[in-house]
């Protein structure tokens, strides 16, 4: 993973430069190395449940978060991922240069409504290119079998813009756990779900996303 990144953000110093619009297909690259890697090296493959479902233009992906393999999955197979992602990612030298001209968005988890709304307008910009959002409502990696807090981050989202809010589950936490060097051979399963009613109201849309992550899962 840190041998391909460095490779690729490399590579992708040179393309920002030189052909910026090819940028935004860097990083799915780096995450199909990645998640070839998992497969030969550590036994860990990819099963997607409900792949039919999967947006091809605009939409919002309100995934679950167990382990930092969520990132590589959801870039490797969405056609064109616009990952929210904590500010501080851009501090990690080289890759984190690259973040916000690959058309990444960056929240201040800290920095209030101001953040919110930022973070909100650009996401609108996204998903008017066509693009799919990835956000993660839990803002943080949660233990599989664990209830996290949900955010108001997705609660804005869905009310400032008309796409779909798809929820995703996974098992990934199994396999790869937050913060956890050791690797668990066998299945990673994602299960995308059919995007939820418009309209909803906050207390209406942390249910449907709590009884996707926390009570049917991937079964």
């Amino acid at each position: 993973m840190y041998g391909a990144g460095l490779v690729l953000s490399l590579w992708g110093l040179l393309v920002w430069k030189v052909a910026p619009r090819h940028l935004p297909g860097v990083p799915p690259v780096w995450s199909r190395v990645c998640l070839r890697a998992l497969r030969v090296c550590c036994g860990i493959r990819l099963r997607m449940i409900n792949a039919e479902l999967m947006p091809a233009g605009g939409a919002v992906i309100a995934a679950q978060h167990q382990s930092a393999l969520d990132i590589l999955i959801w870039l490797a197979i969405l056609p064109r991922p616009a990952f929210v992602f904590k500010q501080e990612l851009m501090k990690i030298p080289l890759f984190g240069a690259l973040l916000l001209p690959a058309g990444m968005i960056a929240v201040d988890r800290e920095g209030a409504a101001p953040a919110l709304r930022k973070m909100v307008n650009e996401c609108r910009a996204a998903l008017a290119d066509g693009r799919q959002v990835i956000i993660f409502p839990e803002g943080t990696r949660v233990a599989p079998g664990a209830r996290g807090q949900l955010h108001p981050g997705i609660v804005a989202l869905a009310r400032a813009t008309s796409a779909p809010v798809f929820p995703a589950a996974t098992d990934s936490g199994l396999r790869w756990g937050a913060r956890a060097f050791a690797k668990t051979p066998g299945p990673v399963h994602v299960k995308l779900f059919p995007p939820l009613a418009q309209g909803l109201r906050r207390d209406e849309l942390f249910a449907g996303l709590a009884g996707v992550f926390y009570e049917k899962g991937v079964k």
